[in-house]
Formats: structure tokens, C-alpha cells, sequence
């Protein structure tokens, strides 16, 4: 089915949360082009560029980025694709974008945002994961032994380079980031909620919450396909 206009939607979601995995099926499913600032902040570090170095800077002395920072660098990319459809997969940690409702209004300042989606899994669940995760480091592609396992265990399904996990996934490590996360997210949420254009989904399994966001989705881009169902 081809999409009739430019849809623009942002995923929201707690380290954990599974939203990778569904951002990635998102972007298969309905050809968005994938935006990811954690990507982008990792490729400008690697690449060595102003910001990159700027970032890096931030992140060594355990600071957060600056608000017009981390905007500068998610913005110019969307402007090499601003006649596109978008996903941008954004907060999940203290370095995420939109972080603040500050970024929220510059974002809303340079392009209209359709819709934003919030994965809400609880806390306990997502500890249970991030114990059992394991990262490729040089691209950030995250795997969990129990739902997304790579193809041989212990290497990356792209490289074949080996996995790691994070030293600071330690349950204690775990609940301080998930509360900070929680600390800094809850703003943004009730910004978006309060222009109508937050829409949550709860569950502790992602294959379980994917069809509800799925079909979700489908409504979104394809509304005339209810049209057409309604009047037959």
C-alpha cells in the first residue's frame, strides 16, 4: 500500500524497554527512514567531528549534553531528509532526544511531529533484560538472550565481532538509570500528552506489545483503508 503523505513519529522509552527491536520493525514495516540519536551521537564521536568532540567531552566528565548541542545535531540531519517519512528513536537515556521539553519546542519549532510513542514495560521486567543483555559496541546494536538472541551466541549477526555486556549492568546500576530516565522523561510525556499526540503501550513482552503498535500505525498512515472496510 503506498503512503499518501508525510508521517513523522517519534518512540519513547526506557533502556531496556525493547524499543530498538520495534523501531527497527517499524521502519521495515512502513519504510520510514530511522533517526536515532544515540546512532548519530556515537557516529559524530567515531567521525571526530565539532559536536562529535564537544559530546565526547560532555560524556567523559559525566555531564549531560547541552540542550542546543545534541539539538544542533539531530536537526541537521533531519534537514538532509526533511521530504522524507521519519522515526526518530529518541529518548532512552540522558543523552536522548527530545530529553527536555526545551528540545521538545525546538523540534515543534522545525517540523511537525505526528504522532509519539510511549513504551511503558515495567521496571522489574526490564532489570530481568538488561541482565541478560549483551551489545555490539562499535554500531549499538543491542541483543537479549531471552527475545533477541544473536544468530551465534555471543557475536554480532552484521560483524560477526564479539559481544560485550556494560559493566554498569548491575541491578543497583540498572534502578538508578531507570529512575533517572523516569525523572527526566515524565515532562516530555506530559507535553506531548497535553497537545494530543501521545499514545502509550503497556506490556512486559515486545512481540506482544509490536501488533498493538502496529496496527496503531497502520491507522495512522493508512486511513483510508478503515474508510474502505467501514463501507463495505
Amino acid at each position: 500500500m503506498v503512503q499518501q503523505r508525510i508521517f513523522r513519529a517519534v518512540i519513547m522509552g526506557p533502556p531496556g524497554s525493547g524499543k530498538g527491536t520495534v523501531s527497527g520493525r517499524i521502519v521495515k514495516r512502513f519504510g520510514l527512514s530511522h533517526l536515532s540519536s544515540g546512532d548519530l551521537l556515537r557516529a559524530n564521536i567515531k567521525a571526530q567531528t565539532e559536536l562529535g568532540l564537544l559530546m565526547k567531552s560532555c560524556i567523559d566528565q559525566g555531564q549531560l549534553v547541552p540542550d542546543d548541542v545534541i539539538s544542533r545535531l539531530i536537526l541537521t540531519e533531519m534537514r538532509s531528509i526533511e521530504q522524507s517519512s521519519w522515526l526518530l528513536d529518541g529518548l532512552s537515556c540522558l543523552e536522548g532526544f527530545p530529553r527536555t521539553v526545551t528540545q521538545a519546542e525546538t523540534l515543534d519549532g522545525v517540523c511537525r511531529v505526528d504522532t509519539v510513542i510511549n513504551m511503558d514495560v515495567p521496571f522489574q521486567t526490564i532489570k530481568r533484560r538488561l541482565t541478560s543483555r549483551w551489545l555490539h559496541l562499535p554500531s549499538g546494536r543491542v541483543y537479549n538472550i531471552d527475545f533477541n538472541p544473536p544468530k551465534i551466541s555471543g557475536l554480532d549477526d552484521v560483524t560477526g565481532e564479539p559481544l560485550i555486556q556494560r559493566d554498569d549492568d548491575t541491578p543497583e546500576t540498572i534502578t538508578r538509570r531507570l529512575r533517572s530516565y523516569e525523572n527526566q522523561t515524565q515532562p516530555v510525556l506530559e507535553y506531548y500528552r497535553s497537545k494530543g499526540m501521545l499514545e502509550t503501550f503497556s506490556g512486559t513482552e515486545t512481540n506482544k506489545i509490536w501488533p498493538h503498535i502496529q496496527a496503531f500505525l497502520s491507522k495512522k498512515l493508512f486511513p483510508q483503508n478503515d474508510k474502505v472496510v467501514g463501507n463495505a
